[in-house]
C-alpha cells in the first residue's frame, strides 16, 4: 500500500523518475505564468493550484472547507493530466484551446470535462499549457465560477 502524501514534496518524491521530470516542467510552466493570487497545494491528491480562502472565503461548493479549485496536475496510471476548471466553464476558453492545441501539435487532444490527459508525454504542448495558465486571473475565475458552477 502506498504511503498517503500530504504535501506536494511528497508527492513528487513518490513519482517515478520519468514522471517525476514531467511534472517538474508542468509544474514550473505553470508557476511562471499563474496569475497573482493562485496558490500551490495538495488538493484531492494532487498537485492543486487554488483560489485561497482568504480571497474566497466561501470555497469549493462540494467541499466548502477546502479551497476552490482552479488547476490541478497528476500522475495517473495510463497518463499525465491537467485539470482546468475553466475549460469546463468556458466554452470560448475550451474552443481557444482545442484551435492553438491544432496548431501547435499533430493529435487531437484528449479532452474530458475540465481533464487534458497526455498519454505521451513527450507531447505536451508545454507552452500552449503557459498560455492556457495565463487566459484568466483569479478575480475572472470566482466570478466565472460563481457565475457557471455553483449551484
Amino acid at each position: 500500500m502506498e504511503k498517503e502524501v500530504k504535501t506536494v514534496t511528497e508527492y513528487m518524491e513518490q513519482l517515478p523518475a520519468e514522471r517525476k521530470e514531467v511534472l517538474q516542467k508542468l509544474r514550473k510552466i505553470i508557476t511562471e505564468n499563474l496569475p497573482e493570487g493562485f496558490e500551490e497545494t495538495l488538493s484531492y491528491g494532487m498537485i492543486g493550484y487554488v483560489v485561497p480562502h482568504s480571497i474566497y472565503p466561501d470555497g469549493y461548493h462540494v467541499t466548502p472547507q477546502l479551497p476552490l479549485p482552479f488547476i490541478n496536475i497528476a500522475s495517473q496510471k495510463s497518463h499525465i493530466a491537467l485539470y482546468h476548471m475553466a475549460l469546463y466553464a468556458d466554452e470560448n476558453l475550451l474552443n481557444w484551446f482545442k484551435e492553438e492545441y491544432a496548431k501547435q501539435t499533430n493529435t487531437k487532444p484528449d479532452i474530458g470535462k475540465s481533464c487534458i490527459r497526455f498519454k505521451k508525454p513527450e507531447q505536451i504542448p508545454f507552452s500552449l499549457i503557459g498560455e492556457l495558465v495565463q487566459q484568466i486571473d483569479i478575480q475572472q475565475w470566482v466570478q466565472l465560477y460563481k457565475t457557471k458552477i455553483k449551484k
